[in-house]
């Protein structure tokens, strides 16, 4: 049997979970997202790509690509229809949904009783400025986003007016964090299971710490009560793998920035050793 894996390219990540499926005895398969994936593709006869992926003893997406709305509409309807066939899917659908839209993640944040910076999102300009406003010192992001891509932190007039343009002029939706002063430092923690697989401290001199941009990392010694943070965000957004990052704010409260339902885990992994990959095809055939 095979387990496929959507991903846009082969890479690092992709090479790790093939890997760890044909140590299993499986066969790993990479397909991309725009391979007539979808169930009128395989009607017409066009590909065999829906066979492969409703044949499969799991399905894996190791990434949603960007694209048009009606692009990842489709991309996500189809782990959906395949879930919805009885096929294994991890992260699920709607998890995946929950992670990959930051205001949406915020919200259950919050409603589950984590503490998470305080959030506004909106569509309009005058309400970006007043939110700012309001919340002085804000870190600006794309709902749709990853590796600390397209971040800005904004605390002056000038600066906001730029920075919301740009948004306004791409017809994105405005999303600011109240910035939280910190050491230069936070905490991603990988939760496979319910359980937390390791954890990984990142630093960097100015506030983003991300690895992909450069920061710093190494192993960490979690707390059990930030491990407990992190097992309930993942839970809270219904994910089974997930990167969570945590931030320790210089007054000592420990807040759940976001929870990654599709993270890379390069940097976990030469920081730990742990078999970050094996765990995850260990988890996705466990069920």
């Amino acid at each position: 049997m095979h387990v496929v894996i959507l991903a846009s390219e082969p890479g690092w990540h992709t090479d790790e979970l093939a890997r760890a499926t044909s140590a299993r005895g499986l066969e790993p398969l990479l397909l991309p997202w725009d391979a007539n994936i979808g169930r009128m593709g395989v009607a017409r006869g066009v590909s065999n790509s829906g066979h492969l992926l409703r044949d499969a003893r799991a399905v894996i997406a190791r990434i949603i690509p960007g694209g048009s709305l009606e692009q990842i509409i489709y991309r996500v309807d189809t782990l959906h229809r395949l879930e919805e066939d009885g096929v294994r899917v991890m992260n699920t659908a709607r998890a995946i949904e929950r992670t990959v839209d930051k205001a949406w993640t915020s919200d259950i944040l919050e409603r589950a009783g984590l503490a998470t910076p305080e959030t506004v999102a909106c569509e309009r300009a005058d309400d970006a400025f007043a939110a700012f406003r309001a919340l002085g010192d804000v870190v600006v992001k794309p709902i749709f986003g990853s590796m600390g891509l397209g971040i800005s932190r904004v605390s002056d007039e000038d600066m906001a007016w730029r920075v919301f343009r740009v948004v306004e002029t791409v017809r994105g939706v405005y999303y600011l964090q109240r910035f939280i002063p910190h050491a230069g430092r936070d905490i991603r923690v990988f939760i496979v299971g319910g359980k937390v697989l390791g954890a990984m401290e990142r630093s960097a001199p100015g506030w983003r710490t991300n690895f992909s941009r450069g920061g710093s990392v190494r192993a960490f010694d979690l707390p059990p009560a930030w491990a407990e943070l992190a097992v309930r965000a993942a839970e809270a957004v219904g994910a089974e793998y997930a990167g969570v990052d945590l931030l320790p704010a210089n007054d000592g409260t420990v807040y759940v920035l976001e929870v990654n339902g599709i993270p890379g885990w390069e940097g976990l992994q030469r920081a730990t050793g742990i078999d970050v990959a094996g765990a995850i095809i260990g988890q996705l055939l466990a069920r």
